[in-house]
């Protein structure tokens, strides 16, 4: 099982936090972001992790190193202009030879990443979208889904009576 890090972005809307370093390296209680999702990512026996790169490269690849005491390995894919979600994951491509798992080295979860490779494994998906509902869905893209749990809609940046 492999990963794929997406930790390229310049995080301006934390500025001044983001000037000298990417956001997935602002610190939370003396750790950068990614550290958490690296802990997450091994914690639930995911090893090799691919981390997409683009804003200040080196802030990253010189805390991680090729290989931590996490119990990671790291390969590092740069991009020399912003690629986009897609873009980034298809760039590490050459890493990808086996089932992955992409998420944003930004983010604070404490999902169960054996629950939700269990279920795509036994629902023999092509690919399977981690969802949490939210209060409020205007501040976030909303995913429709059919009874079965298949998306049938993604709404960006929806109104309210699109969501109910």
């Amino acid at each position: 099982m492999k990963a794929v890090i997406m930790a390229g972005g310049e995080g301006a809307r934390l500025r001044p936090l983001t000037c000298d370093r990417p956001k997935p390296m602002v610190p939370l209680m003396e750790k950068p972001m990614m550290e958490y999702i690296v802990e997450l990512l091994v914690d639930h026996d995911i090893h090799n992790l691919a981390v997409t790169l683009q804003y200040l490269p080196e802030n990253i690849m010189d805390y991680f190193g090729e290989k931590s005491p996490l119990g990671a390995n790291f390969t590092y894919f740069l991009e020399e202009e912003p690629l986009g979600t897609a873009g980034s994951v298809k760039n590490a491509a050459s890493f990808l030879d086996e089932t992955f798992l992409v998420i944003s080295g930004d983010c604070l979860t404490d999902i169960n990443l054996s629950e939700a490779l269990e279920f795509h494994r036994k629902k023999n998906a092509l690919a399977t979208i981690i969802l949490t509902p939210q209060e409020n869905p205007l501040e976030y893209g909303v995913v429709m889904v059919n009874d079965e749990g298949r998306i049938i809609r993604f709404l960006e940046k929806p109104r309210w009576g699109e969501v109910f």
